[in-house]
């Protein structure tokens, strides 16, 4: 009779239906190329891209940081979290097993009923142990569904995991270019200001022998203080960055190792890619899927809630007043019970639920294809400024190189007494101006590259997440639902 009860609820567990709708892909209107054309270099698109820079103190210091970064390690450990719900939601598909025992001693009522006679002793002690399974069979799915859901996030909580270590490379690699172009504005400032000091120290012994006069005295003192004003503020910023860094790195404020100068880092090629890609690499859009097909479980785990809940619950155990007697044949004891529950009248509580989760549904969707749409964006923007920005830094350059030619004639006139200090200070100080604005270029051009991987994702996300912490749990390995 027991086996063919369990027969039967095998039989009814395997047949049932899952509620609900199956998850489906949205439509994506995917660009079929990108707004500008670009030298493509499809072999570094999953290589550690950041090495192509050339400064091994650089890679060094992005390797600290995805073994040491906290966001990293919080992620990792959000995936534990999500995997340890997958576990728990799971189990609910398989026969519970437990067992309990206890042992009682009481005193029985002499006016009762039934009452205890004299001279019988109205104490006695109660022996019970027992071994219990029980079962909710999951006919309409609701369980299944709710597992699916939790696989889903369990998947996005990866994806998340992989954004970090995506912002932690490219956090490192944008902060460390920042880092050297500050320290070559400082070198700049402080060249520029012995420079105009020196100036500064001529034209006060010129002014005691009567050569000038007090006026270009002063222009030239303004010139020194502003090129001197200049240097505690990019100071500042050295600082703000090096702490910036230490942050990512996962450690206390402090100095940041240097490598390659500004000028001697070289930018990395562009990769090869096209925009469908960027469905199956940015970890930003694998989440937001994830997420959504999450959302879309939820509806059938919610929906389930209108279909009856079968259960078998069983038990095996004994019991005995005497210790000597329990655990033989004659103190042993068993049931088995079905049940059949059902909602009749929730007055919208069910409903309610079901709108909820539908309404979660489509607000999944419209994040989902809100992610792709800003991502089509940062990648564009990302390609358009790489390529911009390296003709800007050459026209820079060529302006730096006009203007020194500028203040070594206009000083050569000077010099010579054909044009007053007025022409030398206006074209040395635009020369300062132009020389920090090129650094600056210099660096706004590699990080501009950097945004390029950022944005495009790719095979050296999963690289670099080999090196940072990895979750304790294991994940289902099952091939996500897309």
């Amino acid at each position: 009779m027991r086996t063919t009860l369990l027969a039967a609820a095998l039989a009814l567990a395997v047949a049932g239906c899952t509620v609900g709708p199956d998850y489906a892909r949205p439509a994506v209107d995917a660009p079929s190329a990108w707004r500008i054309d670009y030298p493509k270099a499809a072999d570094v698109a999953n290589t550690k891209w950041w090495e192509q820079f050339g400064d091994p103190v650089l890679n060094d210091l992005i390797e600290t940081a995805l073994r040491e970064n906290r966001d990293v390690r919080i992620a990792a450990a959000r995936v534990d979290q999500f995997i340890g719900a997958l576990t728990s939601t799971r189990s609910q598909l398989y026969p519970q097993v437990g067992y309990g025992a206890d042992a009682t001693r009481a005193r029985a009522s002499r006016t009762g009923r039934p009452a205890i006679p004299e001279p019988a002793d109205p104490y006695f002690t109660l022996y019970n142990a027992s071994l219990g399974a029980s079962w909710q069979l999951d006919l309409f799915g609701r369980v299944r569904r709710q597992t699916e859901a939790a696989q889903a996030q369990v998947y996005a909580s990866e994806q998340a995991q992989r954004g970090v270590v995506l912002s932690v490379v490219s956090g490192v690699a944008t902060s460390y270019i920042f880092l050297r172009m500050f320290d070559r504005q400082l070198e700049i400032a402080q060249a520029t200001a012995k420079n105009f000091g020196e100036t500064a120290r001529i034209f006060e012994l010129r002014f005691k022998a009567g050569l000038v006069s007090q006026t270009e005295v002063s222009q030239i003192q303004s010139q020194y203080q502003q090129a001197l004003t200049a240097i505690p503020a990019i100071r500042q910023q050295v600082a703000a960055q090096e702490n910036l860094i230490s942050v990512l790195l996962g450690r206390n404020s402090g100095p940041v190792a240097r490598g390659k100068t500004i000028d001697q880092l070289i930018p990395p090629q562009i990769p090869a890619d096209l925009p469908s890609t960027l469905l199956q690499r940015r970890p930003d859009i694998l989440q937001a899927e994830q997420n959504l097909v999450a959302a879309n479980a939820n509806i059938g785990a919610a929906r389930a809630l209108y279909y009856p809940t079968i259960s078998i619950t069983g038990l095996l155990g004994s019991v005995s007043t005497a210790f000597g007697d329990f655990l033989t044949g004659p103190a042993s004891t068993w049931a088995l019970v079905g049940g059949l529950t059902g909602p009749i009248f929730t007055f919208g509580a069910i409903e309610g639920q079901v709108k909820s989760a539908e309404a979660g549904e489509r607000a999944a969707v419209a994040f989902y294809q809100q992610t792709i749409l800003n991502a089509f964006r940062e990648t564009n923007d990302a390609l358009t400024g790489s390529q911009e920005k390296v003709e800007e830094a050459a026209m820079q350059g060529l302006r730096v190189k006009a203007l020194r030619d500028f203040a070594r004639l206009s000083k050569l006139r000077f010099d010579k007494g054909i044009a007053s200090y007025l022409d030398v200070l206006i074209a040395e100080n635009e020369l300062f101006a132009a020389e920090l604005t090129s650094v600056r270029v210099q660096a706004d051009r590699a990080t501009q590259v950097v945004n390029v991987y950022a944005a495009m994702g790719g095979g050296w996300v999963d690289v670099a997440s080999s090196i940072a912490p990895k979750p304790l749990g294991i994940a289902d390995t099952r091939t996500p639902v897309f």
